[in-house]
């Protein structure tokens, strides 16, 4: 969102859409159920005597919560995203939103912060266990910061990636569908495991290119506490790769 942008009316009335569709998530029963869920999933997976072990490991170390939180996301986001641009189209308001004086940039942008800044107050919600982890010692709280900045990045990337699904179909099912199975493959092929089976069916170099893909390998580098740049560059890129992708697709929508 630069200055040239602004200046050029391509971001006009984002301020009206975001304002409308942030205080959507808290007008109905939709977006308290999803906080729920998401503070009791992250809790209950980071204490838990079977995953987390947070309160076993006694380590002023936030590294359970921030091990599931890629998995979580996996299902969550998609489901905040799914209906951005699903149910628009189904109900139909998407043609009258395009008769607005608002451009087509201002509304997905402003639909994507909504929901990324939506995000940003859940994983703000769960500063309880900040607390308990500065009660157990005197934690890093530079490693810590850099996993919530990896936290909010990655949540910005499934966001992306939810928005281009849910913009390519009227049923909000399906948008979940593809836009889970998209944001699952990309994990995936960050893990050992699967590295190990590329790198032994196409070779070395192969095993290389789709970890330097792997969102995993950038969320972990930066739940370390590394503010590598080339992570960080790879979450702004990707996010804007997809965004720009849903944009296309979205003005193919208003064309037809």
């Amino acid at each position: 969102m630069t200055r040239a942008a602004l200046r050029s009316g391509r971001l006009t009335g984002l301020g009206a859409v975001f304002s409308r569709e942030f205080k959507g998530y808290f007008s109905s029963p939709l977006g308290y159920i999803f906080i729920v869920i998401f503070l009791v999933a992250s809790g209950w997976l980071t204490v838990s005597r079977d995953f987390g072990r947070f309160l076993e490991l006694r380590q002023a170390s936030l590294d359970p919560f921030f091990d599931y939180v890629p998995w979580l996301f996996v299902v969550l986001v998609p489901a905040v995203s799914m209906r951005l641009w699903a149910e628009e189209r189904k109900s139909g308001t998407v043609e009258l939103l395009f008769t607005l004086p608002v451009t087509l940039e201002a509304s997905y942008l402003g639909k994507f912060l909504a929901g990324w800044c939506f995000l940003a107050f859940s994983l703000f919600l769960t500063w309880p266990l900040v607390w308990q982890v500065s009660r157990l010692g005197d934690p890093d709280w530079g490693v810590l910061l850099a996993g919530y900045l990896g936290c909010l990045l990655l949540a910005a990337c499934y966001l992306a990636i939810g928005m281009l699904f849910s913009a390519l179909t009227k049923n909000q099912v399906v948008a979940f569908i593809l836009s889970t199975a998209a944001t699952v493959v990309f994990l995936l092929i960050g893990l050992p495991e699967s590295l190990e089976v590329i790198g032994a069916s196409l070779g070395g170099y192969s095993e290389q290119v789709l970890l330097s893909l792997s969102i995993t390998d950038h969320f972990q580098t930066l739940t370390r506490g590394l503010l590598e740049l080339g992570s960080i560059f790879f979450f702004l890129a990707f996010t804007a790769g997809w965004l720009l992708c849903g944009m296309l697709a979205l003005d193919r929508v208003k064309a037809a």
